[in-house]
């Protein structure tokens, strides 16, 4: 019998339209990004059975993502191209991986990550609501004023306990570095919230983006996202908005020599608050 080439370490890029799935983990009797991506590795390579994956931010269902970053241990006989290619004719047409590669010493896509970016899109004008971008994109009856919502977002940036915008799990911290969240307008006019953080906690971006739309509408001043923090529980007025419109943009990590030191901070970290 031939000897089972040896398994090394490789880091996945890929996207997908979150619309079809029930999120990114297994669930069963679910369809998932992990369990469709698992069973399309094992049959490519012809795995003996679907390989474990650990990705860098677990979707809800829903959430789109264009740079989502997964490893996984793949038979060092894998050339990424080729794999790539064989990939893209038995993935469902709604996920593609766009690079597949060797990963560096000490990486750990969930572990080693500085920051995952998140954008969130509204269109607050019925005249630009494009029916081919329904999946993406939220449509709001009123006018946004973002320079009230930017105004509003600067208070919540820097590390608090986000425990009035996460939906709790029992013994997980809700402590978060907010590094960024800024609305701009895109060429077309649609409202995007570029929202950046070391992580996030269950519906974080998406309770986020409800505190602020208020502001936006002119319904509450500029002050209240912030006092909503302060309060640490959950608000009735901030809603949690659609799933539709949010979606993982990228990941990033330090140099490669500072992976693994990245990697086991981050783990000490998450064991001692439960994360």
């Amino acid at each position: 019998m031939a000897e089972e080439p040896p398994y090394v370490l490789s880091k996945i890029v890929l996207g997908y339209d979150g619309s079809g799935f029930s999120g990114w983990a297994a669930q069963p009797g679910r369809r998932t990004v992990q369990q469709a991506l698992a069973e399309a590795l094992g049959r490519v390579l012809r795995l003996p059975e679907p390989p474990a994956l650990t990705v860098a931010g677990r979707t809800d269902a829903g959430v789109h993502a264009k740079g989502q970053v997964v490893h996984v241990e793949l038979p060092v006989t894998a050339d990424g191209d080729r794999l790539i290619r064989r990939l893209s004719g038995v993935l469902p047409p709604d996920i593609r991986v766009f690079r597949v590669e060797r990963a560096p010493d000490g990486f750990d896509a969930r572990f080693s990550a500085l920051w995952r970016r998140y954008s969130y899109r509204v269109c607050d004008d019925p005249a630009l609501a494009d029916p081919l971008d329904r999946h993406r994109t939220v449509w709001h009856l009123r006018p946004l004023d973002i320079s009230a919502m930017n105004t509003a977002a600067e208070s919540l940036l820097g590390e608090h306990d986000f425990a009035a915008f996460c939906k709790k799990r029992a013994g997980a911290s809700t402590v978060r570095a907010l590094q960024r969240l800024e609305w701009t307008r895109d060429p077309d006019g649609i409202a995007v919230a570029n929202v950046v953080a070391d992580a996030f906690c269950h519906n974080m971006v998406r309770s986020l983006v409800g505190a602020l739309i208020p502001v936006g509408e002119g319904r509450q001043d500029t002050s209240w996202p912030a006092k909503v923090l302060a309060a640490g529980g959950r608000d009735p007025g901030v809603r949690v908005m659609p799933a539709h419109g949010l979606c993982l943009e990228e990941v990033g990590y330090p140099p490669d020599a500072e992976l693994a030191a990245r990697a086991s901070v981050t783990r000490a970290f998450r064991s001692a608050s439960g994360c």
